[in-house]
């Protein structure tokens, strides 16, 4: 039995509110906060209209090597380390996978992600394929990744080598228990230390742009409220008070 760390979990309702944020928000936030790029390039949305947010549980493919991986995989299913990946998954877990961008190895198929599902968690991010493609996505779950393949898993050129540790995914470093934010614009890692500050910011910057957009709509000057000038702001915070108000 292989023995895996598990996470350590922010609040339920923290990444519930980053969700509504978004990763092109969270992207130029983190940005001006000292983070020049936290996009996870590579993996693309499958899941159309999907926004999440939630730790990550991290696993970390290698480069097949003969002398320390056996064929012996399926004849002990606990040997099978991308299993034990899943048997930390808990409500609003999201599953970030180093697959070092090779296309020929499906990470998981239908019946690992059908209990991945059900044990609550909520997005697939890899840098790498999926199989069984069709009963996948048809499980309630987003799916950030390159492709798909009939390949299982260590058919060809990888092998899963750790669970829980620090992972490099679509060129970002990712640590187990960064919080992931992923949407129709791709996914981003938020260091779980910065993402109360990352929130606050972020939720004045998504109202500023739901004034700026109305604004820009009715043929407002592009040069007054994007970004928003000073003497654009009273009127803003009128609009703001307004909403409050009513909500």
């Amino acid at each position: 039995m292989t023995h895996t760390p598990d996470i350590n979990r922010p609040p339920r309702a923290l990444c519930e509110a980053l969700a509504k944020v978004g990763s092109a928000t969270a992207a130029g936030e983190l940005n001006q906060m000292g983070l020049r790029d936290t996009f996870l390039r590579g993996p693309v949305p499958y899941t159309r209209g999907r926004s999440i947010a939630g730790p990550a549980l991290t696993l970390q493919f290698m480069p097949k090597r003969e002398d320390i991986y056996g064929a012996n995989e399926y004849d002990d299913p606990e040997a099978q380390l991308h299993r034990h990946a899943l048997y930390h998954t808990q409500e609003g877990d999201i599953i970030v996978v180093d697959a070092r961008g090779d296309m020929t190895s499906g990470i998981f198929g239908s019946m690992m992600l059908s209990y991945f599902a059900g044990k609550g968690g909520k997005g697939v991010i890899i840098d790498g394929c999926i199989r069984d493609s069709t009963q996948c996505l048809d499980l309630d779950l987003g799916y950030w990744i390159k492709g798909v393949t009939p390949n299982y898993h260590t058919q060809t050129n990888i092998i899963p080598f750790a669970v829980n540790v620090p992972i490099a995914c679509g060129e970002a470093l990712v640590y187990p228990g960064d919080i992931i934010i992923a949407d129709d614009d791709g996914a981003v890692v938020v260091p779980a230390a910065m993402a109360q500050e990352l929130l606050e910011r972020a939720t004045h910057h998504v109202e500023w742009e739901e004034f700026t957009r109305m604004k820009l709509l009715e043929g407002a000057d592009l040069r007054k409220y994007y970004p928003l000038r000073d003497d654009a702001r009273g009127e803003y915070e009128a609009w703001r008070a307004a909403q409050a108000s009513h909500g």
